[in-house]
């Protein structure tokens, strides 16, 4: 990911927020479960998601709790379309963060972020950093959108 876009938005933004950098890796749910001893349901995953084709194609980001998986016809519900995963080159074209550093900062253009549900159960990047805060501050900063793409 790149750390000094999140820097940079974070300073502009949300300048209270801290930026924890680890000597582990936290880029899979469990490695980052593991670097700050909390249950994989409390790292927020970010997906990168493409909905319909074409010029008309949706792009945008989704986040999650840690252990959830999308559900294909609550995903088409909510985002309008069959959602299909983008790939990694995709992801860091669009986001300037490498697959397993995705989070919804420091984008390299504005993309529509969508907060599941699921986040809402819990209180409380590079592929060693991480920022903790609520999922209602999440939304906030990113202009989340809530939806239910998880079950």
């Amino acid at each position: 990911m790149s750390l000094e876009s999140v820097r940079t938005d974070l300073a502009q933004r949300a300048p209270d927020l801290s930026i924890i950098v680890t000597e582990r890796s936290t880029a899979t749910v469990e490695e980052a479960a593991a670097t700050h001893n909390v249950e994989p349901d409390q790292i927020a995953k970010t997906l990168g998601v493409k909905v319909g084709s074409g010029p008309q194609a949706k792009i945008a980001l989704i986040v999650m709790a840690g252990t959830k998986r999308l559900d294909n016809r609550l995903t088409k519900d909510a985002l309008g379309g069959r959602p299909r995963f983008l790939n990694g080159d995709e992801v860091l074209a669009l986001t300037s963060h490498p697959p397993g550093g995705v989070c919804p900062f420091g984008l390299s253009e504005p993309l529509p972020v969508y907060c599941d549900e699921s986040l809402r159960a819990f209180k409380a990047g590079a592929t060693n950093a991480s920022v903790m805060l609520t999922p209602a501050r999440l939304a906030e900063l990113t202009s989340a959108q809530w939806v239910t793409v998880t079950s």
